[in-house]
């Protein structure tokens, strides 16, 4: 296996670290943390560099919250001089780890994403009638650091960027040596890449007919329900043996006729269905427009912007009858009245 020449330097270089910061501004301009470095960018940029080839860059400074989409979740987000930090090694480490990903993973790709992957789904179901779907236990928690670490030094050579990844890698643990934190660009892609060699034993080792896996949620697709159950015994113990992973039970086998809940959709081999997390965000969304509209806080044109983010939501469904018939029970006057 060639190894990527990619190196600290790199990721050092003024301009990679100018590339870094404007990524990393992406919708944040107004917040303080991020005017502060901006009016100071060259020296930012300037000792941000020196102390990462000196090896004394501060890795672990984060924002801890919690959300609840649909589950409660614990986010801890990087202060921004991280964030510009995880963009500069990301532009680097990022494309070599995307290159050893199948083509059916849709996570934190580029040309990707969560509507893809369910296209994809859907694609499978109408060509082969079984189809078995796990997903990981505290995926982001159980991630082991001495395995992810090994994983990473099969793809990169230079010891000094593969240190500076180990310890951004150990600033955060939930369990000893365990757990990358939710919030982290370098987290997301580091995840994403953990998970790769399970794909390829599904493909290539256990042939399976058809794949698609969206972080740690992955299905896949054969002629007969003995064919995925074979799959099946071969990730549980893969992902227990190798990865240090544990698969949820009970794993979800099905015929692909009778449909499959993935990446917020009901997919069905001829239609596409909101699964009820996303009745609840669009009824959620819908309502707080309304309460901020009913309480003068913004105007009927602000109001439509809403109601038009309310509908990205369930756009992409065949939700059209369901949507009329929430508007009925629930008009926007009687939504005012209840304020």
């Amino acid at each position: 296996m060639r190894r990527s020449p990619a190196d600290l330097g790199a990721v050092a270089d003024w301009h990679n670290l100018s590339e870094a910061f404007h990524r990393a501004a992406i919708g944040k301009r107004s917040r303080q943390e991020v005017q502060r470095f901006a009016a100071n960018l060259d020296c930012e940029l300037a000792d941000l560099s020196r102390e990462i080839l000196a090896g004394t860059v501060a890795v672990g400074r984060m924002r801890r919250f919690r959300i609840r989409d649909p589950k409660p979740r614990i986010i801890h987000a990087p202060c921004f001089r991280e964030r510009v930090l995880h963009h500069a090694i990301m532009a680097h480490v990022g494309p070599v780890l995307d290159r050893t990903l199948v083509e059916d993973t849709f996570a934190c790709r580029v040309g990707k994403g969560s509507l893809a992957a369910v296209h994809r789904a859907r694609h499978h179901m109408r060509r082969f009638p079984w189809y078995a779907k796990i997903d990981i236990r505290a995926y982001f928690a159980s991630i082991d650091h001495v395995l992810l670490g090994g994983m990473l030094a099969r793809r990169f050579k230079d010891k000094p960027l593969l240190a500076l990844m180990r310890r951004i890698v150990a600033a955060h643990q939930v369990a000893p040596g365990k757990g990358l934190p939710i919030g982290a660009l370098t987290s997301q892609h580091f995840a994403n890449y953990y998970l790769s060699g399970l794909d390829r034993l599904l493909l290539e080792g256990c042939k399976v007919r058809g794949l698609v896996r969206y972080m740690d949620d992955l299905v896949w697709w054969g002629d007969s329900r003995e064919a995925v159950h074979q799959a099946l015994d071969a990730a549980v113990g893969y992902t227990h043996d190798r990865l240090a992973l544990t698969i949820k039970q009970p794993v979800q086998v099905g015929r692909s006729r009778h449909g499959l809940s993935f990446c917020g959709y009901r997919i069905l081999p001829g239609r596409l269905l909101l699964s009820r997390r996303r009745k609840r965000r669009y009824a959620e969304c819908r309502r707080d427009w309304e309460a901020a509209y009913g309480n003068g806080l913004i105007d009927a044109r602000t109001l439509q912007a809403g109601y038009a983010s309310a509908l990205a939501i369930t756009d992409h469904a065949d939700a059209g009858s369901w949507r009329r018939e929430q508007l009925r029970r629930c008009p926007l006057a009687e939504s005012l009245a209840a304020l």
